[in-house]
């Protein structure tokens, strides 16, 4: 690991004041920290956030949850509140990782990571979140752009995350043994507004699939998908799993989440 400047940051103003074109905020460090020991990434400047008492919270208000971007895994996954409204995002981050990631890693630092295979960007597109920067606000579908790439500007700093209360939600996914990361993971959440499917591990990046959730608006039930088919032409393939199979996970864990909700 080469050397960089550590700082810690009081607030989210001097955490943008200390940040450069070659600089990383740090929370959890779950992805920074072993991608600057393994030299996949170098910085000048470490910017320590985590004790920014405004970035971490859970508070429910209305139709929302709002999450501060430090609050760790384990916390989404033991919230009275969220276990309450919206029980299927505990699910989701108790089934992340390992106790010691769940303990240590962030909702905003794995949004902002943005990894093809993590579960909380699906969470996102199926919960009509809101992603609460130090300069703005952005709609999930307007915030994954693609593999490890977000609409985040150099110095930009998610602050926190609102997702919309569903009428009912659950997601599924076929993890991988070792990492825990989602194969393919399939998050459905239905609203007054409509129906969101949102698939992670699938493809380079996190989507929302419009076939399978115009078929649930039509009639909500693991029948209406049944028989449906995903095309696998954009789908990954590696050593974990071919496209095709990945493909045939997406209806079989969407199937499941719909018979959970």
């Amino acid at each position: 690991m080469k050397t960089f400047n550590y700082h810690s940051a009081k607030d989210s103003k001097e955490a943008k004041k200390l940040s450069s074109s070659n600089s990383a905020f740090l929370a959890g460090g779950m992805t920074t920290i072993p991608s600057m020991k393994l030299g996949l990434a170098t910085y000048k400047d470490i910017i320590d956030i985590k004790n920014i008492k405004k970035l971490s919270g859970i508070s429910v208000s209305g139709k929302s949850i709002k999450i501060g971007a430090t609050t760790k895994h384990t916390e989404v996954a033991n919230s009275k509140e969220i276990k309450k409204t919206i029980p299927s995002l505990s699910s989701l981050a108790e089934g992340i990782g390992d106790p010691q990631v769940r303990n240590r890693g962030t909702i905003g630092g794995s949004i902002a990571n943005n990894d093809p295979a993590a579960d909380y960007p699906s969470a996102c597109l199926a919960l009509n979140a809101v992603i609460h920067t130090n300069e703005r606000k952005i709609e999930a579908s307007k915030f994954f752009k693609g593999m490890f790439e977000t609409a985040l500007k150099k110095g930009e700093l998610i602050e926190t995350v609102e997702f919309q209360i569903p009428e009912k939600s659950s997601y599924q996914k076929y993890p991988n043994p070792a990492s825990r990361y989602a194969i393919v993971g399939v998050y459905v959440a239905k609203h007054k507004s409509g129906v969101n499917v949102a698939i992670t591990g699938a493809k380079p990046c996190v989507y929302n699939d419009k076939d399978l959730a115009k078929a649930l608006v039509s009639s909500f039930s693991s029948n209406s998908i049944s028989g449906m088919e995903v095309n696998s032409s954009n789908m990954n393939s590696d050593i974990h799993a071919s496209a095709e199979f990945r493909a045939s996970l997406v209806v079989t864990q969407a199937k499941k989440a719909v018979e959970a909700c």
